[in-house]
């Protein structure tokens, strides 16, 4: 199953290991917030809608800054962008352990999506360039594990952080914590150079500005891109409001301490890993489709009975692993899946807009469910509305194309891209 790697060359390794850094750091600053809910409800007596809506700005803005972020890649470079949107994100992570009510950390986490948003955009691009066609899917794939490990690290920090400070200090200390991930900037500028693709390109590539910004949203690449946004949208809102409010579901329903909700957490997190690497692999071997489809449909399946049926912690920690491979198994073809549908020269744009639109769509999950829970329960708030979600998924994906096994090059050689790369240069010319 790892004997593929062994035929990827120096630079090919070199920008996965990258990329799965980026990414896994993104995820371990970008979840500390979902352990420190409980903290700052009580510590600033938030109701679960206003705690929820620090989680959907923080998504929000994301979303701003991973269509922003693939346009300039586009432009400047994938490597460059991978760099100046780490930087941004830990740096705001860092000053968010310096807020002092609802209103700062408002402002601040939504300044941190900025640069959450941005990193996947540059870095998923430059994965999907970078490693060849053959092996793309579970390279791109491998990486999303990332993901996985980055929130496992961040519970085990909060873990053990909150099982030796107490709650008023040990959420701060947390989100200082997350400015390490800067020092990540110095080994990629050391290590990781731009795609040949992005190179070739280059001259092909028109100046930043509304025209280049918009143009996923042209012919004859508009109605994918709609499609592909409402299709994330499904997957990542589903998830949102599962994975946002499972601490507090474990401290405030089932009754769990900080420790034990972390420890608990911990496990589950194993079964995404697990999730990840499997979606890895069925993304080529049964296709990028079916992929989601077994995905979606498991999760539709697990996620009520996680919460809805009674059992007790017991059977609740067993359950949580399959439903954990079943939910996060979806991610990883979505990176290659989307490389395959569009051009070089439109392809960070679009990928950043799809990825990062959907995840501001899905980013009003979480805020739903925490006004939808003072009436219903969190429970049933958190599963009819990720059941909405992975049927939007569904839907979506039944109207788009497979793409396992179709060569880059195939995509830059169609008439209307190389059309469309022409009017730009005029238009810019002029």
């Amino acid at each position: 199953m790892i004997g593929w790697l062994g035929e990827l060359n120096a630079k090919e390794r070199r920008t996965m290991a990258g990329c799965f850094g980026g990414w896994a750091l993104d995820a371990f600053d970008v979840q500390m917030y979902s352990f420190v809910i409980p903290t700052v409800i009580a510590l600033w007596s938030l109701s679960k809608g206003e705690a929820g809506l620090i989680g959907t700005v923080t998504l929000l803005i994301s979303s701003l800054g991973g269509w922003f972020s693939g346009t300039l890649a586009d432009r400047f470079g994938r490597v460059r962008m991978l760099q100046i949107t780490i930087l941004w994100y830990s740096l705001f992570t860092f000053l968010c352990a310096f807020a002092q009510n609802f209103e700062q950390l408002f402002i601040l986490r939504a300044l941190h999506g900025f640069g959450f948003g941005g990193e996947w955009a540059a870095g998923a691009v430059l994965m999907g360039e970078v490693v060849r066609d053959k092996y793309r899917g579970r390279a791109v794939g491998l990486v999303q594990t990332g993901w996985a490990v980055g929130w496992g690290i961040s519970a085990l920090v909060y873990t053990g952080l909150y099982g030796f400070l107490p709650e008023a200090v040990a959420w701060r200390v947390l989100f200082a914590i997350g400015l390490l991930p800067a020092l990540f900037v110095v080994w990629i500028r050391r290590h990781i150079d731009e795609s040949d693709a992005f190179k070739q390109g280059r001259r092909l590539r028109p100046a930043v500005g509304p025209g280049q910004l918009f143009a996923a949203f042209r012919r004859p690449h508009l109605w994918t891109t709609v499609k592909v946004t409402l299709m994330v949208t499904g997957a990542q809102g589903g998830g949102y409001a599962l994975g946002i409010w499972m601490p507090t579901y474990l401290r405030t329903v089932r009754h769990l301490s900080a420790t034990g909700a972390g420890g608990f957490l911990l496990v589950q997190i194993l079964g995404a890993l697990a999730g990840f690497l499997l979606g890895t692999y069925l993304s080529d071997l049964i296709g990028r489709k079916w992929t989601f489809l077994w995905s979606a449909i498991g999760s539709l399946v697990f996620v009520p009975i996680f919460l809805l049926v009674p059992m007790n912690n017991t059977m609740l920690f067993w359950l949580g692993i399959p439903m954990n491979v079943l939910l996060l198994m979806k991610f990883p073809p979505m990176g290659p899946f989307m490389t395959e549908l569009f051009p070089t020269a439109i392809r960070g744009t679009a990928q950043g807009f799809c990825y990062n639109g959907a995840r501001a769509l899905g980013s009003f999950l979480p805020t739903a469910v925490g006004f939808l829970s003072q009436d219903f329960s969190l429970a049933i708030s958190i599963a009819v509305l990720s059941a909405i979600a992975f049927g939007l998924l569904i839907v979506m994906l039944l109207l788009l194309p497979e793409t396992r096994g179709r060569t880059l090059s195939s995509l830059d050689a169609e008439p209307t891209v190389v059309a469309a790369a022409s009017l730009e240069r005029r238009a810019s010319a002029g």
